[in-house]
């Protein structure tokens, strides 16, 4: 059985099998991916920022014998952001190969035509069997990152507060968990508009104007995934140098996602972007104890940053990559009658 749902007002009976569907899928393809929890996950699905809109459908195995509601067998969101539909698909490992995962996708591509949208993106972990079920369907490669992982508890915490004071005469450290205050949004966005370490490529943009950056944070705060920020200040003029961004979310708390890093091109040569990662991490060690890892994406190109994980102890993990794919060719692909 396949059907439109809303995780706002999903029972808690399918929120808690649906968050089975997704830890059987991560033992089967990320096994070494901490599994999610149900804290937060309802809001997760359905919180968007404003202009957004998410979409989702799920299959449902028949009802049990004793009248329980059948086990979320897969699960279909499509998030319509800006000109493109981004498309996430999870499918049970016990349920593979049968069509369902393609008759997923055809629901949501069918819809993102419908609403007068050109194309539809996805993200794909590489060595998983993700990869060849969206190719088979037509997407093709857009942008390829590398996931990296840091474990904690082999983490050289002298040497890092040690990285951590490294940042050039003439600037300061300042650890805003939360996000960073009102009277630095201007300037946090002006650093974000001038350049980015990472191009993220279109399904994860950053938020460059002032108001969509809070925006941004409530809408974080709102699905569960509390934010931290480290930024270095140019102390004779104020300015925001550089800055790095954390998030750990409710959903799986012991690893975080590690989001933008970046130091303004003037500012660049002074020790910035690893002194804030650093630091980043020894406030993370006291205000998070339950977290155990940090994972973090990065172009393959961007060789700067991948030297400074290296150094704090990342270790690559796997590629991440965007694919994309032209709706309409799509929909006559899976629906060629329509």
């Amino acid at each position: 059985m396949v059907r439109e749902w809303d995780a706002r007002t999903a029972s808690s009976a399918e929120i808690a099998s649906l968050v089975d569907t997704l830890n059987a899928v991560l033992a089967a393809d990320l096994p070494q991916d901490p599994p999610w929890r149900e804290s937060s996950l309802r809001e997760y699905l359905s919180e968007v920022m404003p202009g957004e809109r998410r979409i989702s459908w799920v299959s449902q195995a028949e009802p049990s014998a004793a009248g329980g509601p059948g086990a979320m067998l897969g699960h279909v969101h499509v998030l319509l952001l800006g000109d493109i539909g981004v498309l996430e698909v999870l499918v049970h490992p016990t349920a593979r190969r049968a069509g369902l995962g393609r008759n997923l996708v055809r629901l949501a591509a069918r819809r993102v035509y419908q609403e007068g949208f050109r194309s539809i993106g996805v993200e794909v972990v590489g060595d998983t069997p993700a990869v060849a079920f969206y190719e088979a369907l037509g997407f093709s490669r857009e942008y390829v990152e590398t996931r990296s992982v840091l474990d904690l508890s082999a983490v050289d915490w002298t040497a890092l507060a040690e990285m951590a004071a490294g940042v050039g005469a003439g600037y300061r450290v300042e650890f805003c968990p939360g996000g960073p205050p009102d009277d630095l949004i201007d300037a946090y966005a002006r650093a974000k508009a001038e350049v980015r370490d990472v191009d993220d490529g279109e399904l994860r943009p950053s938020s460059y104007d002032p108001q969509r950056l809070r925006d941004s944070l409530d809408t974080l705060h709102r699905r569960g995934m509390k934010p931290y920020i480290v930024l270095a200040i140019h102390e004779r003029t104020g300015e925001v140098a550089g800055l790095t961004e954390v998030v750990v979310p409710a959903q799986h708390p012991t690893r975080a996602d590690q989001y933008d890093t970046i130091v303004v091109q003037d500012h660049r040569g002074y020790g910035i972007d690893r002194a804030i990662k650093a630091r980043m991490l020894l406030e993370l060690r006291s205000a998070e104890p339950e977290l155990a890892e940090v994972q973090t994406w990065n172009a393959q190109a961007n060789e700067a940053m991948l030297k400074v994980n290296a150094e704090l102890g990342f270790r690559p993990d796997r590629e991440w990559c965007e694919y994309s794919v032209d709706v309409a060719e799509l929909v006559h692909r899976l629906d060629p009658a329509r």
